[in-house]
């Protein structure tokens, strides 16, 4: 009996034993799983981190025809939905990564059984890991810590699983495939599958081909190794084991693998840099002016300078964005990180034709004309003009200005010192307009060599809209990072004596109204100034208003503003768009002014959009990553001269394009846009010219277009010697009519007609029963034939 009972109890014991065997491990992965759900061993993320995971999203920066022109990022990352991914590049990433990603719930436990009895006892390293998509997507969300030791190790795997399951309760499977195509890193800076099929095959990811598509896919286990740019044997062997597993699960046939295998990748490789792609010199200017801070006078060398950007500051909404917008409270945008999209007015095809026509007309024409004037220069790229203490001068100048100067510490050296340096060849990448030279050559040559290219910056804008679709900031962002649009300020020249004339119209004078083309003198300071012409066309004649703004004549317009006086100038011309400061003298009738491009441009609008002036403006409105509008932004507008007087000004500026005085062997200063060029459409403009040839300007406008031109060397001192080459109408107009006769040839694609400008109602013209014009005189301008 008592054994019976022994018997019962060891088996009671037995039993308790074998319930807690199983029990006590099940109780204790409860409590463990609970506790690290909990975040009580180890970081775990809330329900709102991992329903919006912090990740670095680029901007994206649109143009108006709707065109990526680059990013602002510290991940090169753009998000791409599922219904944007093509369906064989959902099956090479499930097929590949995780066959039965539609059947668990985020942990895949016959994967880790066969990791269990294949890799760790059996010793086979080929038998794939157990991470499903979603266990390699928290890992990418919630990068793991670096642990040596074993316990910590296993606890972060272990959290691992906790998310990866809490992801799948989160979201739907097709947003963990999406989440994770966006979130992984294909090396050269591209960050997602978006970013990815773009940079290695410049394309949308619906684009792609299937073997791309594996390509990519296969990229996912180890980036650095399947490199398709350095390593494209090996990526290739990976394509195919991606492509073999399509067909392992019916995802591909075997007749397609065995032709697609054969392929060789076939890369459109293109590296993302902020110094490559369209329009460099905006995207450098849009960066800039959004995250720009609130000016402080400590931080600034010139009070003018601060006090232009204050006023920026309290006037341009889009100045400083960044630091005056909160996505939360306390919170400011990030231009990097934050997933902007910012819709710009640049049209990309009218961008590219601006590109096109500075590259043209400077590297044919320009440059291989101012390397032949300087060829026996020993000044170059300097004036041979320069007194040899004057050509040092510039020379020391523009050592103290670089980089290795500064960053070897240049100002605590002898200068013996830092000639050394500067006169002992290096190895250097300079520009040429045949591409990149790689070279040995010393710091101070260098600088010569770089010093010897003109430089350009060209403007377009709509004169109605204010919408600037091009805008060209120098002729090689890569090595010439200076924006000559919004930056530099250049004597105008000529290009400023339409201001002059706006007010002659204003005041009631006739464009017809007669004056004797002879010298007129200025006291300035006690001292006599005489303006002089560039040529002799009708010396001592009696010409019209309308005759010397054709030919740019400058004693008429000396003779202008000895009638009209600076001052009433000075306010026109601010009243019509420019901004910068403006000395009232009596100089200011020939361009002295010291004005930006962008100015320029904008003011010029008021002409062909009837007196009304409207600022430029590049951005119309940014959206949030989600696609809301927390921007909108239009242009500030004023009325600035009437109508008619703008006619009046349309029609003496066509001249400049259009008028031919035989008999006095003169010529609209702009007439080869119709001769040599065979540019029919309605155009008006103006040419400028500064001293000493430093300065080409040109100012074109259609009535839809404004454009501006500048050409000039970096300094004032690098400039032409002759006017042949130095005038505004060889350095700069060109460009203008390279430009425009693209958008001519395109028009209907840009939405262009370039009809004629449109009359004030009940027109009349200002010279009726004037003299007539010489018999051989030619103009183009219906209702400005007799303003000669």
């Amino acid at each position: 009996m008592q054994e019976v009972q022994n018997g019962g109890k060891s088996h009671k014991t037995l039993y308790i034993i074998i319930w807690c065997c199983c029990l006590l491990p099940l109780l204790f992965s409860v409590i463990l799983f609970s506790l690290i759900s909990a975040g009580k061993l180890g970081f775990m993320p809330t329900i709102e981190e991992l329903e919006n995971p912090k990740t670095k999203l680029a901007t994206n920066i649109i143009s108006a025809d709707g065109v990526t022109m680059g990013t602002f990022f510290k991940e090169n990352r753009i998000e791409c939905s599922f219904d944007d991914l093509p369906p064989y590049l959902v099956d090479a990433l499930v097929s590949t990564e995780d066959a039965r990603f539609y059947e668990h719930s985020g942990i895949d436990y016959r994967g880790l059984l066969r990791v269990a009895f294949k890799t760790v006892l059996g010793g086979n390293k080929n038998s794939g890991g157990g991470s499903t998509i979603s266990q390699q997507l928290a890992k990418l969300l919630f990068p793991r810590e670096q642990f040596d030791n074993t316990l910590d190790i296993v606890l972060r795997k272990l959290r691992e699983w906790v998310i990866a399951v809490k992801l799948e309760k989160a979201y739907t499977k097709e947003e963990i495939i999406a989440l994770y195509l966006n979130k992984f890193d294909f090396l050269h800076n591209a960050n997602g599958i978006k970013m990815a099929s773009n940079v290695y095959f410049s394309k949308e990811p619906k684009e792609l081909k299937i073997e791309e598509a594996a390509m990519l896919v296969g990229q996912l286990k180890n980036p650095a190794i399947f490199n398709p740019v350095r390593y494209p044997d090996t990526t290739t062997v990976r394509r195919n084991v991606v492509m073999s597993q399509m067909v392992h699960y019916n995802k591909l046939s075997q007749e397609d693998y065995d032709s697609l295998k054969q392929l060789p990748i076939a890369l459109k490789f293109k590296r993302i840099d902020h110094k490559n792609g369209i329009a460099p010199y905006f995207r450098e200017w849009l960066r800039t002016t959004m995250t720009a801070k609130k000016p402080e006078p400590q931080n600034y060398w010139s009070k003018e300078l601060y006090v232009r950007d204050s006023t920026l500051w309290e006037t341009s909404s889009l100045y400083g964005w960044c630091n005056k917008n909160e996505k939360s409270p306390g919170v400011y945008y990030n231009l990097y990180s934050d997933g902007l999209r910012i819709y710009t007015t640049i049209d990309s095809r009218m961008q590219q034709y601006a590109e096109n026509a500075v590259k043209k007309h400077m590297s044919e024409n320009v440059q291989p004309a101012f390397f032949r004037e300087n060829k026996n220069n020993s000044k170059a790229p300097f004036s041979s003009t320069l007194t040899n203490d004057e050509y040092k001068s510039r020379i020391n100048a523009s050592i103290k200005q670089c980089e290795r100067y500064h960053s070897m510490g240049g100002k605590s050296m002898n200068w013996d010192e830092v000639m050394k340096v500067f006169t002992t060849p290096v190895p250097t990448t300079l520009f040429s307009w045949d591409g990149p030279i790689d070279t040995i050559i010393s710091p101070l040559d260098s600088i010569k060599w770089m010093k010897s290219f003109l430089q350009c910056g060209m403007l377009s804008m709509e004169a109605r809209t204010g919408q600037v679709k091009a805008f060209v900031g120098g002729i090689d962002y890569e090595f010439f990072q200076y924006d000559h649009v919004m930056q530099q300020r250049r004597q105008v020249g000529s290009t400023f004596k339409p201001f002059l004339y706006t007010l002659a119209m204003q005041e009631g004078i006739s464009p017809c109204k007669q004056f004797a083309n002879v010298p007129t003198s200025f006291y300035v300071n006690d001292q006599m100034w005489t303006p002089s012409n560039s040529d002799k066309a009708r010396n001592g004649e009696m010409v019209s208003l309308a005759w010397g703004l054709a030919t740019s004549n400058n004693w008429i317009s000396a003779k202008l503003m000895q009638l009209l006086k600076p001052e009433p100038v000075v306010a026109l011309a601010h009243e019509m768009g420019l901004y910068s400061h403006i000395d009232p003298v009596p100089s200011i009738c020939l361009g002295v002014a010291d004005l930006t491009l962008h100015e320029m441009v904008g003011a010029y609008s008021t002409f062909p959009n009837k007196g009304i002036h409207v600022d430029p403006i590049l951005v119309t409105k940014i959206e949030d990553k989600y696609g809301n509008v927390i921007a909108k932004f239009s242009p500030a507008q004023n009325e600035a001269i009437s109508e008619e007087v703008a006619y009046q000004m349309v029609g003496l500026l066509q001249n400049v394009v259009n008028m031919v005085d035989r008999e006095a062997k003169a010529y609209g200063t702009a007439i080869s846009l119709r001769t040599r060029y065979g540019i029919k459409v309605p155009l008006a403009g103006k040419t400028g010219t500064t001293n000493d040839h430093a300065d080409g300007w040109f100012m074109g406008f259609t009535p839809e277009l404004v454009t501006g031109v500048w050409v000039g060397g970096d300094e004032r001192s690098i400039r032409f010697r002759s006017f042949a080459h130095g005038q505004g109408a060889r350095m700069a107009m060109p460009v203008f009519a390279y430009y425009i006769t693209d958008c001519i040839e395109n028009k209907d694609k840009l939405g262009y007609t370039f009809g004629d400008f449109e009359k004030p109602a009940n027109w009349v013209s200002p010279c009726y029963g004037s003299n007539p014009a010489p018999k051989n005189t030619e103009s183009n301008s219906n209702d400005f034939d007799d303003f000669f």
